[in-house]
């Protein structure tokens, strides 16, 4: 069964359900466009991950205005003698580690297999910190080689990638930052209620874009990842959304949300 949306299902945006998709997304990415590219390319999924220091959960402190104290003393030497002092223990936090999976498709010309294009679907680690600096980190080293980047952002949530000046108005954006027309990146910008747009993928020159349907691609993975019967559109959108989307929303789901017979 199809998503019930045009394009982009925003119930997918559930954490319980948004690696699973960007996986099968990914995945089939990655098929379609090894069909349509020529002899001279192939393409790879790169996959490497990345350890990341969470912050603590911020507690606040409450100074009472009267407090009553009691000195701790010290364990007598009769206490000592006997073994029975106890130590009290001093509470410290943990460091706690967060482990962040970078997947991404790679393009490659063939027979020297030189790295020509990287195609990046965003995922919420990707848009929030602690993960937002290191992709950035990495995104902008990557300004400095000659590699096209292509960046899906399929996502409602989150902050958007950061450009000189303001994105377009829309919910879900393409940028396609071409190694020899940097610093300018062209972005492709549409909305929760547009179906996912054909975009260009950069090759290596002289060859020509190749023509990607982004929508084909959702579908596929929408649908051989069986979400119709797994996501609950009975439930409010799992991102907050203006009044005029949510209702859209309702009223796109409403039919999806009726028990299956």
């Amino acid at each position: 069964m199809p998503s019930p949306f045009p394009g982009m299902d925003p119930y997918l945006e559930n954490p319980a359900f948004w690696p699973d998709f960007h996986a099968h997304f990914v995945t089939y990415c990655c098929d379609a466009l090894g069909d349509q590219l020529p002899d001279n390319y192939e393409v790879r999924i790169d996959e490497r991950r990345n350890v990341v220091e969470r912050a603590p959960p911020i507690t606040k402190a409450i100074r009472p205005d009267i407090a009553i104290t009691q000195r701790s003393s010290s364990p007598t030497e009769k206490e000592v003698a006997a073994g029975v002092a106890t130590l009290e223990p001093v509470t410290i936090p943990l460091v706690l580690r967060e482990v962040i999976r970078d997947t991404r498709i790679e393009i490659l010309h063939r027979p020297e297999r030189t790295l020509v294009t990287i195609l990046e679907l965003l995922s919420p680690s990707n848009k929030e910190e602690p993960g937002r600096g290191l992709y950035l980190a990495k995104r902008d080293g990557l300004f400095y080689h000659p590699v096209h980047l292509v960046e899906l952002d399929l996502l409602l949530g989150g902050r958007g990638l950061p450009l000189r000046d303001p994105l377009p108005p829309g919910d879900y954006y393409a940028l396609i930052s071409r190694a020899d027309r940097r610093p300018l990146c062209e972005v492709y910008a549409w909305t929760m209620r547009q179906p996912l747009p054909t975009i260009p993928i950069p090759l290596k020159a002289p060859d020509p874009d190749l023509p990607f349907d982004l929508g084909q691609v959702f579908a596929t993975a929408y649908e051989r990842g069986r979400y119709a019967r797994s996501l609950n559109y009975q439930d409010p959108p799992p991102i907050p959304v203006p009044e005029d989307a949510r209702a859209w929303i309702r009223e796109r789901s409403a039919p999806a949300s009726l028990p299956h017979s």
